[in-house]
């Protein structure tokens, strides 16, 4: 979307709800011809917008669009890095593997932060490549990363993102919003959001990594995932109402900066602390299921490196690096 449609849309802004700005005006100060503000106040219209028109008057902004339009987001944003640079599409197949072609095709001209947000994923994947069902109502995105850390310390990043997840939504709504091992988010017993990390490595070091993020935000599950609806939920089915996602992923993104910039600069251990204090997983008995085997037993702790230690029913300590964990009490 171009700058100068949100430019139009800014003078709207600034002049309220109660205030016409004549046709006249949003000429001069856009530096552009009536008729172009006539059909750059249609485009906004299409996107959502209710602008109210007046040959006498001129026009008022009534009401805003419910797309995460960049424009939206950046009203609430205060990050300095994560989303300066952010990028919408109404359908994709993949925020994730539009990221992965952008850094194919132009890795060396993307700012570190880029964000990319859908308002419907056709072809969403989730960890271990499961298909990610991605309706529209909730929030997909992804968000490009270079850190300068090695690959065996990727986990720190993924934990960032769960726990920035599960705060905002504490934050904004109240919900006692969990993490579940490895990169899950949980409202009681069902899923609400969920985080994937990929990456590009050279030489042992993260060359740069794509942080997908999925929040299952304005959706009935009944409707949109019928078969899923003992294990997943939506903060509008938990709330009775559906929420402003803008505001939700301004927030999102502001809480992953702050934890981003503290891995960067070497204070993970500060990031592992907060994730086990969200966590639903540990010191509870869970169910693991890897691709070798599958055991009960109870939950202790994570390593540094994001590995679940479970002790095992009349066993040793296990340490899972990758699976499946269901809490069973």
């Amino acid at each position: 979307m171009s700058s100068p449609i949100f430019d139009l849309l800014r003078l709207l802004d600034e002049a309220g709800i109660d205030t016409p700005v004549s046709l006249a005006a949003l000429s001069e100060k856009l530096g552009v011809s009536r008729t172009t503000v006539w059909k750059q106040v249609n485009i906004l219209r299409e996107l959502g917008y209710v602008i109210d028109a007046s040959p006498k008057t001129g026009y008022i902004l009534r009401k805003r669009t419910r797309l995460l339009l960049p424009y939206e987001v950046r009203r609430y944003l205060t990050t300095k890095v994560v989303g300066q640079e952010m990028h919408h599409f109404s359908e994709v197949p993949s925020t994730n593997a539009l990221a992965r072609q952008m850094m194919h095709e132009v890795g060396c001209e993307v700012r570190p932060g880029t964000v990319l947000v859908a308002e419907e994923q056709t072809g969403g994947s989730g960890r271990l490549n499961r298909a990610w069902l991605s309706p529209e109502g909730g929030i997909w995105a992804t968000i490009v990363l270079m850190p300068k850390v090695s690959a065996d310390d990727s986990f720190i990043i993924m934990a960032a993102a769960s726990t920035s997840l599960a705060k905002a939504v504490r934050k904004e709504y109240g919900l006692s919003a969990l993490v579940n091992w490895p990169n899950d988010v949980f409202i009681a017993d069902k899923k609400v959001a969920g985080t994937t990390l990929e990456l590009s490595v050279d030489g042992g070091m993260i060359r740069y990594c794509l942080a997908g993020i999925g929040i299952d935000a304005n959706l009935s599950v009944q409707k949109a995932m019928p078969n899923l609806g003992n294990i997943v939920t939506s903060l509008s089915d938990e709330l009775g109402y559906e929420i402003d996602r803008a505001p939700l992923f301004a927030v999102f993104l502001k809480e992953f900066e702050r934890r981003y910039q503290m891995i960067l600069k070497g204070e993970t251990e500060a990031v592992l602390r907060e994730w086990r204090s969200l966590s639903r997983t540990l010191h509870r008995r869970v169910r693991v299921r890897t691709v070798h085997e599958g055991f009960d037993g109870e939950a202790m702790d994570i390593d540094e490196t994001g590995a679940l230690l479970v002790h095992r029913d009349g066993g040793d300590v296990e340490r899972v690096i990758a699976g499946d964990c269901i809490v069973l009490e």
